[in-house]
């Protein structure tokens, strides 16, 4: 069973099934992170939704370069959850099915090009502490206890 973080779905709303590919991305003892500042200033960790015709690694390798302007190597899967939650820049109400994975930073190629993200590198138990849901941090959590 893949297990839900945050609130549980609302009774008789419609969800849209919408998979993503995300990442913790650790070099040197800290993750980094995307601030995205619209609909609501939160920090995430770096992914987004698998597009048709696209694999969650290739979606997660752009996905990552858009959000951190970071190219990325040796992604490795941990797992997936899944959240209700409404997507206002899509006017959405999605079950995301959040596959994570734990991948290295290997080089910048520039900033984000994804409009309203800027990347910040932080200590993982201070980023835990502030990602915008609770699958994201579970997931930060369970691999600054691996690695530390």
């Amino acid at each position: 069973m893949t297990p839900r973080y945050g609130a549980p779905p609302e009774s008789g709303r419609r969800y849209t099934r919408r998979a993503g590919a995300y990442a913790v991305l650790w070099r040197d003892g800290e993750v980094l992170l995307t601030h995205q500042d619209q609909p609501w200033p939160e920090f995430q960790l770096p992914g987004g939704g698998i597009d048709p015709g696209e694999s969650p690694l290739r979606a997660l390798h752009r996905e990552v370069r858009e959000e951190t302007g970071w190219r990325i190597a040796r992604p490795r899967r941990l797992g997936v959850f899944r959240r209700f939650t409404h997507m206002p820049e899509y006017d959405l109400w999605a079950e995301k099915l959040c596959t994570v994975y734990l991948a290295y930073p290997v080089r910048p190629l520039g900033p984000p090009t994804e409009a309203g993200h800027s990347a910040l590198w932080m200590d993982p138990h201070t980023a835990a502490d502030l990602l915008g849901n609770p699958g994201d941090a579970a997931f930060l959590r369970g691999v600054t206890a691996w690695l530390s």
